[in-house]
């Protein structure tokens, strides 16, 4: 049975998607069956994998949505697309913005991501899903439906300041709708090593929520290559494979895998 990651954060610019690709290719280089669904509308890892028009697919994350909703029948393999970068993709276009409106009076409307991801288990062994940056009705089915969470953070104040919301509604959820949901783990992420400041940072996550919550030994260091994969649509494996934050997030991938055993 695969296992399901969401990668999560209310606050933007910490780097979920590039965690989300970056992790994702790292786990199929290690011989590992990767699916990534794409559940934030700016769609910016379904472009990350290549797809410049995500508004002109014909199927996307909505369309699988829309099926569950309405009870049709569709093959698993819907909406499912293969990359070039060795993982398969559920992408994402702006129409998932207006898919949240129109789940509001859907019964258990929290829980339509679980109704697709449960059988794509069988046929993946990891499967991961970007979350848009706020605690949206779509990140709280990403939540329902995952067995972790992977919280990409940035060593600075104010996005470590927001984990407490974030641990809340977590909480939450396992509460309410997910009993098995763990956390994977707290990414440091964009750090400068070089200041006392990223130092300070780092000191004050693993001493607040070291005890209760896995913190990754990796860091993701600052690099101004890993910012330039989105726009160059590749992994940074292959845009800058011997580069600080490649070695980085091969690092993360083995803590992950190690974490599974």
């Amino acid at each position: 049975m695969g296992k399901v990651i969401a990668i999560a954060n209310q606050k933007g610019g910490v780097g979920k998607t590039t965690t989300a690709m970056n992790l994702g290719v790292g786990l199929a280089k290690e011989g590992k069956r990767v699916l990534l669904i794409d559940s934030d509308p700016q769609a910016s890892l379904t472009m990350c994998l290549g797809i410049r028009e995500p508004d002109q697919l014909s199927a996307t994350i909505v369309d699988v949505i829309e099926k569950v909703v309405n009870e049709e029948e569709f093959p698993e393999s819907y909406g499912i697309m293969s990359t070039d970068a060795g993982v398969d993709l559920i992408p994402a276009n702006i129409e998932l913005s207006g898919a949240e409106i129109s789940l509001t009076n859907v019964m258990s409307r929290e829980l339509i991501y679980r109704s697709f991801v449960e059988p794509l288990r069988e046929k993946y062994d990891y499967i991961l899903i970007d979350c848009m940056p706020s605690l949206s009705l779509m990140t709280i089915n990403a939540l329902a439906c995952a067995d972790s969470v992977l919280i990409p953070v940035q060593a600075a104040y104010l996005p470590v300041k927001g984990l407490q919301q974030l641990i809340k509604t977590i909480a939450t959820i396992q509460r309410r709708l997910n009993q098995k949901l763990r956390f994977e783990g707290i990414l440091l992420t964009i750090v400068d090593a070089r200041t006392n400041y990223a130092r300070d940072i780092i000191a004050e996550v693993k001493e607040v929520y070291g005890e209760t919550i896995h913190v990754f030994d990796v860091s993701i260091p600052l690099s101004v290559k890993a910012s330039e994969t989105t726009a160059m649509a590749k992994s940074i494996y292959d845009y800058d494979p011997k580069g600080k934050a490649a070695a980085a997030y091969s690092t993360l991938t083995k803590e992950v895998l190690q974490h599974a055993e």
